[in-house]
């Protein structure tokens, strides 16, 4: 898998692409990640990104032009590349959506800034708009860091466990049942004993069970698209009771 990002803040990718899963992932070669910095297919003395926005209005608009340029420098992978826009008008970014473009050879990321890009980078250029939540951000770039981050660990290799990714809040549509790790006992809390009894059914029962309280408390608008299985169902009927 490759990333390549378009952005004119280049050096907020540093930390991200060297430390953690995403920064082990480049560093094993199973994750190629290079930067491109759109100021540098800017014309004009000052390497300008951005202008007025025609019919006025407040803030700027970045220029077509540049970010045309940088996308033409990039070698595509025939069929296996897709350009995406990150955007507070594109479709929210989920885990069915990172296992989708894991598949992908080539990402290609556009990190907007100011009031947006100009209209016709997304109808020429864009194969796809998508943002990370219903809020605003100074810029793509957070965006951008959280689609290589997400898509990257899905990646066959990147994680030391088979199903460290299967197991995630999100996969199966529920979040994920509570964790505990030593000490036994913490602050007069202690590990609960089904964790410790080594029946698997019972423990695989109780993280279940655990997993749909956790997501009919926090999260219940998930349960209407979970896949949910015959036990699942009974769980539920006898949590709401």
């Amino acid at each position: 898998m490759k990333f390549e990002v378009l952005t004119i803040f280049p050096d907020m990718f540093s930390a991200h692409l060297s430390e953690g899963v995403l920064g082990r992932a480049v560093k094993k070669g199973i994750v190629r990640a290079r930067i491109i910095n759109i100021r540098d297919f800017a014309r004009g003395v000052h390497k300008t990104t951005d202008d007025r926005p025609y019919g006025g209005g407040d803030g700027m608009v970045m220029k077509p032009g540049p970010i045309y340029r940088a996308l033409k420098s990039i070698d595509r992978v025939n069929g296996r590349s897709l350009v995406i826009l990150l955007s507070p008008q594109g479709k929210p970014f989920d885990q069915a959506t990172a296992w989708e473009l894991s598949t992908w050879d080539q990402i290609i990321l556009i990190c907007g800034r100011y009031e947006g890009v100009d209209e016709r980078i997304r109808r020429i250029c864009i194969d796809r708009e998508l943002s990370v939540g219903d809020f605003i951000l100074s810029g793509g770039e957070l965006g951008a860091i959280i689609v290589m981050d997400a898509t990257s660990r899905l990646i066959p290799g990147v994680l030391g466990g088979e199903r460290s990714n299967l197991e995630d809040s999100f996969e199966e549509g529920l979040l994920e049942y509570p964790q505990y790790t030593r000490p036994r006992v913490f602050l007069g809390e202690e590990v609960p004993s089904v964790l410790l009894s080594g029946d698997h059914e019972k423990i695989r029962l109780w993280r279940r069970t655990k997993s749909l309280k956790r997501t009919l408390d926090r999260r219940p608008d998930l349960l209407k698209k979970a896949r949910l299985t015959r036990e699942d169902e009974e769980i539920l009927a006898k949590i709401k009771k």
